[in-house]
């Protein structure tokens, strides 16, 4: 059997009277790629942060490998051994490329393992002619790059990924695409994103959010065919 790395049970989010996450029932397996798509206020964003650390859930749970992390600050759950993209840049403007990169890794290696996996990914990531350029300096798509080898620099087994190709341009979607593909090989992976251009580049399995419920989960083509699918997305009841 696949190992199960990331679970929820009921997971549900209240603010006030608004229930932003209804029971959400997930699961992810081993190197498994899903994206979770869904309209605006579908409660996506607020999925990602209960799951992250960055909100505590009104009520149900959250497993990674088994262990309940419900609750947990993000910095514990990068700990285990999680990357975490969000949609807010985790980046220093005034530092290098490098710099970023390795102090990324310094938090878990040594000064010398530190240095050879910043090389490590900065290879992986067709970022050495910018390796020594300040990240404020950078177009939009190198510092996507950038933030995914931050996140990936200490070779996590669960990746979370909030909208990573928000604002990029076809070429810059292309390069994140095989740029997933090849953290595939170690990790998985759960996108949270709108362009349903780049869902359509690198999806397999998707789960969609509708009004903070799971809607439908399918394959990407099944989905994308789908009736209600489309008349959520249109604005039509269902």
């Amino acid at each position: 059997m696949p190992e199960t790395v990331l679970e929820t049970s009921g997971l549900t989010m209240r603010f006030g009277g608004v229930t932003a996450c209804d029971a959400v029932d997930f699961s992810l397996n081993a190197r498994e790629l899903r994206c979770l798509i869904g309209p605006n206020g579908a409660g996506k964003s607020t999925f990602f942060k209960c799951v992250t650390g960055l909100l505590t859930p009104s009520d149900g749970h959250v497993y990674m490998r088994g262990e309940d992390v419900t609750g947990w600050q993000p910095h514990q759950i990068t700990g285990l051994g999680v990357g975490i993209k969000t949609q807010t840049p985790n980046v220093m403007d005034a530092l290098s490329v490098f710099e970023n990169i390795w102090l990324a890794a310094r938090r878990f290696y040594s000064v010398s393992d530190a240095n050879a996996r910043t090389e490590d990914v900065i290879d992986r990531l067709a970022l050495g002619p910018i390796a020594r350029t300040h990240l404020g300096q950078l177009a939009l798509g190198e510092r996507h790059r950038v933030e995914l080898g931050l996140v990936s620099v200490a070779d996590p087994w669960l990746v979370l990924l909030d909208e990573p190709a928000a604002g990029m341009s076809a070429q810059d979607v292309e390069r994140m695409t095989e740029i997933i593909e090849d953290l595939l090989t170690r990790a998985a992976v759960v996108i949270v994103e709108h362009d349903m251009q780049f869902i359509r580049s690198i999806a397999r399995d998707v789960t969609v959010l509708h009004q903070g419920a799971v809607l439908v989960e399918d394959h990407v083509d099944a989905v994308m065919s789908n009736q209600t699918v489309r008349n959520v997305y249109l604005g039509k009841k269902v």
